[in-house]
């Protein structure tokens, strides 16, 4: 088995195995086979567990610092 997060919603009435698809954002459980597929294809990520614990972090903690725009010489 495989963890992913969908990165894109799947069309309206898809179902996988008689079930609606995880909305974009969700994370789930696949076989490794059909998981690597989505993954492949862009439709989804692999979801690791450093990456759910970043995403369940508040926003602030994500957040990088950001560069200050470098000085012009002359």
């Amino acid at each position: 088995m495989m963890r992913i997060r969908m990165l894109v919603d799947m069309p309206e009435g898809a179902a996988r195995n008689g079930e609606p698809w995880p909305a974009k954002g969700a994370v789930t459980d696949l076989p490794t086979t059909e998981a690597a597929h989505l993954v492949a294809s862009g439709v989804a990520e692999e979801a690791t567990e450093a990456a759910d614990e970043a995403e369940q972090a508040p926003a602030e903690q994500r957040r990088g610092r950001r560069k200050a725009p470098a000085e012009e010489e002359g």
